[in-house]
């Protein structure tokens, strides 16, 4: 198992919690963060703006991707530069298509041919990879978004995705994919593995980084005594 201090992939931090966001930056081995409606939404964030400027007063010193929510590609393009104005370090996140499966090529275009930051996002196919590497202004830095945990929801291997999602972007020295909704901490160790270079996750799994190279025999007795304790304290008799 390697050691953390020795990933080559870089770990961002994915949520909405202003604490828990502050948290996150504070530690030397969170490279950027990034953040999306839904998890804004379950934050209990009703003021975007006001939510976003506030983290962007606190948070200044690395990446950190903010997301349009129009569904109409002029206003996606529209609120991509309005975010883009917001910090040095604001990455715009556009989704790679609309509801109506419109494609943002387009939008994502304009804005890095404009200088804009982007991180595409909700990618899940190799050739959503292409049709957004062809667009991309490989002078500009910019994110791809590869939600490996979804695909892998659907009882594919994502591992040969990321693989081939690689190739397509590496000569866009530019352009960094990112293993984005893992749903446990060895996808970090698999994305590494790969050569991915970004995984962002949530704050639950990135706190169990704690737990690598933990002795199994030690873990396995901590949990007995867990469900000891537990049944205990729940008075249960058979």
């Amino acid at each position: 198992m390697i050691e953390v201090n020795k990933l080559n992939v870089e770990l961002y931090a994915d949520g909405a919690d202003l604490e828990g966001m502050l948290e996150m930056h504070s530690k030397p081995y969170i490279k950027g963060l990034t953040t999306n409606p839904t998890l804004m939404k379950k934050a209990g964030i009703t003021d975007y703006t006001k939510f976003a400027r506030e983290v962007l007063d606190r948070i200044s010193d690395k990446p950190i991707s903010f997301e349009v929510f129009s569904d109409e590609l002029i206003e996606m393009l529209n609120q991509g530069r309005k975010i883009s104005k917001w910090g040095e370090n604001v990455f715009v996140k556009i989704p790679v298509t609309n509801t109506r499966r419109e494609s943002t090529a387009s939008i994502v275009k304009s804005l890095t041919s404009e200088g804009v930051k982007v991180n595409v996002t909700a990618l899940m196919t190799v050739e959503q990879v292409k049709v957004v590497n062809d667009v991309l202004n490989p002078d500009v830095p910019s994110n791809v978004s590869i939600f490996a945990g979804r695909i892998a929801d659907t009882g594919l291997d994502p591992i040969s995705i990321m693989r081939n999602s690689l190739e397509v972007v590496q000569e866009n020295k530019n352009c960094k994919i990112i293993w984005a909704s893992p749903r446990e901490l060895l996808n970090v160790f698999q994305a590494n593995e790969i050569g991915c270079h970004i995984i962002t996750a949530t704050n639950d799994i990135l706190k169990k980084l704690s737990l690598v190279g933990k002795d199994l025999e030690e873990y396995s007795l901590e949990t007995v005594e867990m469900f000891y304790k537990d049944a205990t304290a729940a008075g249960y008799s058979i």
